[in-house]
């Protein structure tokens, strides 16, 4: 029954209405607060079917929200110190829920619907000053929708710090347009990015060498990186465009970090080398997405979870002002 009355309200408003209420309850509890400009509001979308190996990332998002808030760490961030960046803060952070994706798909909803409601959930958020989303994964074909959204709501492309294993710029991987595979090509042909680095690269084939160069993507492949390093961790980005935009798949790093993946890929980032890039990024950073974890290949301790956690943080000060 819930499904059949989501399905009404779906082709009513095509968007999930029960984010509308906790966006407008968000904004007026920081529009009431002041002094801020910008605080990173996490939405989760459990999407998982557009993976090519594992659809675990869907069960992602509540388990990032429970290694944030757990017990063995505290609210602080890297920030914290300097300039008071508390997740406890609703400033610095605040959270709108999940798109309810299954519910969605249950209803006989296919993909290019299901993006749609995507993009209209993140302008959603945008809408509600000073809410900016922190989109929580889910595999990575959710980025395109929302980065769509981001584009389309501030009116122009925005610049893209891609952090990744893989380039996900096949133009249709396996048959899929929204594989997470591809969704980097379909942000690049709706011109939603002025400039895409990827970083962390170290699984790419010869299309994806082409269609880096076919899109002008900037691409910084593992094995170059002592030689990329003081350039990656000096990075200035976003000048002449409506701001930047970080996605951070968790398999840029090794999977000494963080087994948790679908595609474990040696010889990726080191932790602090992701950290050093966020922090000495000088940008306005206006949305992101942490994607691509996989609980169900996680540790018994949950520590690519943690990770994930420790990346929402630092993200979300970046994005907080």
């Amino acid at each position: 029954m819930r499904g059949i009355h989501y399905l009404s309200k779906l082709k009513a408003a095509n968007l999930p209405p029960e984010l509308l209420e906790k966006g407008q309850n968000r904004g007026e509890l920081l529009r009431a607060l002041g002094g801020v400009k910008a605080s990173a509001t996490l939405l989760g979308v459990p999407l998982g079917h557009n993976s090519s190996f594992l659809q675990g990332p869907a069960f992602a998002p509540p388990r990032i929200r429970e290694a944030i808030w757990c017990g063995s760490t505290n609210s602080s961030t890297e920030e914290g110190c300097e300039n008071s960046k508390e997740l406890n803060d609703p400033r610095v952070l605040t959270d709108v829920g999940d798109v309810p994706v299954q519910e969605i798909r249950d209803c006989g909803v296919d993909d290019d619907i299901l993006m749609n409601v995507i993009s209209e959930s993140v302008k959603l958020v945008m809408e509600e000053d000073p809410l900016h989303p922190l989109v929580l994964g889910g595999d990575h074909s959710i980025s395109f929708p929302v980065v769509r959204a981001v584009s389309e709501k501030l009116g122009g492309p925005v610049d893209i710090l891609h952090l990744d294993a893989h380039p996900d710029i096949y133009h249709c991987f396996e048959g899929n347009k929204y594989s997470h595979a591809s969704s980097f090509a379909r942000i690049m042909e709706g011109g939603y990015a002025r400039r895409l680095l990827q970083v962390g690269i170290r699984s790419i084939t010869k299309e994806g060498r082409e269609q880096g160069k076919r899109f002008g993507v900037e691409q910084y492949e593992m094995q170059t990186f002592s030689r990329d390093r003081q350039m990656l961790e000096n990075l200035k980005l976003g000048e002449g465009v409506k701001g930047v935009y970080i996605s951070i798949d968790v398999d840029c790093l090794d999977p000494a970090f963080a087994p948790g993946v679908s595609h474990i890929e040696p010889g990726g980032l080191s932790f602090r080398d992701v950290l050093n890039i966020l922090h000495n990024l000088q940008a306005d950073v206006v949305a992101g997405d942490v994607v691509e974890f996989n609980p169900q290949r996680d540790t018994v301790d949950g520590m690519t979870g943690m990770v994930a956690a420790k990346l929402v943080r630092e993200l979300a000060a970046k994005i907080s002002k």
